[in-house]
């Protein structure tokens, strides 16, 4: 369920607007001018807004103009009775989402939201998405668990990948076999601690087949390893 502000001056297609959103599933909001509109994108912060070209007051464009010089990116919705390609180019040069024509297929417009939706949803998880982690030519995803070397992915597995994560998260500190273990399997599972020994030399063939010589992976006898970081 999304919050959907639904801002209109038709009284009667305001109430088939929120009908029809709710029945959906949504929750809606509602505005009968641009400015209540406007205060309530900036007060109650919806999801998505849908919003007609031709209120009184504050008018959709203006409306849109003010929340994108504001670096609102809310998703906007434009309505208008103006079947106009001059109206709908205005609208999506101001920063508008999307423009739909009156009349229109209420199905259409609640297509279109929801695609805004996912749109939306999927560049905030991108934003929130961790930040690449580099050393050197070495560069660990962890979002998407992709390794690059010298700028050529290295094909790892995902405990692999946790290892040499691990790793490199903590350049010159000394990492245990349990601690390792602990790191990368994130439970309590009692396995030979000697397996990351294995995961160690894969890694190593993987990395040396692209840096011959690699030795940045150092084994600290009787201690476990670390990660000696580029340029240190």
């Amino acid at each position: 369920m999304a919050r959907i502000l639904l801002a209109d001056d038709d009284a009667s297609l305001l109430d088939v607007l929120t009908l029809a959103f709710e029945e959906a599933g949504h929750a809606t909001q509602t505005a009968r001018d641009g400015a209540t509109a406007l205060a309530l994108i900036r007060k109650e912060r919806p999801e998505a807004a849908v919003c007609d070209v031709n209120m009184p007051g504050l008018d959709g464009f203006s409306l849109c103009r003010r929340l994108r010089e504001q670096g609102d990116l809310v998703p906007l919705i434009l309505l208008t009775s103006r079947d106009s390609e001059i109206d709908e180019t205005l609208g999506l040069d101001l920063g508008a989402d999307d423009y739909i024509a009156k009349p229109f297929s209420m199905r259409v417009l609640l297509a279109r939201v929801s695609s805004l939706l996912r749109r939306e949803a999927a560049r905030q998880k991108a934003e929130a998405a961790p930040a690449p982690i580099a050393s050197g030519p070495l560069e660990l995803s962890p979002e998407r668990l992709d390794v690059l070397f010298h700028g050529r992915p290295i094909v790892a597995t995902v405990t692999e990948f946790r290892l040499l994560e691990a790793l490199v998260r903590r350049p010159g500190v000394v990492l245990s076999r349990a601690r390792l273990l602990a790191l990368v399997r994130g439970d309590d599972t009692v396995v030979i601690d000697r397996i990351v020994d294995t995961y160690v030399r894969r890694l190593r063939r993987k990395l040396e087949q692209v840096e011959p010589g690699f030795d940045r992976i150092e084994t600290v006898v009787g201690a476990g390893y670390r990660f000696r970081g580029y340029g240190g």
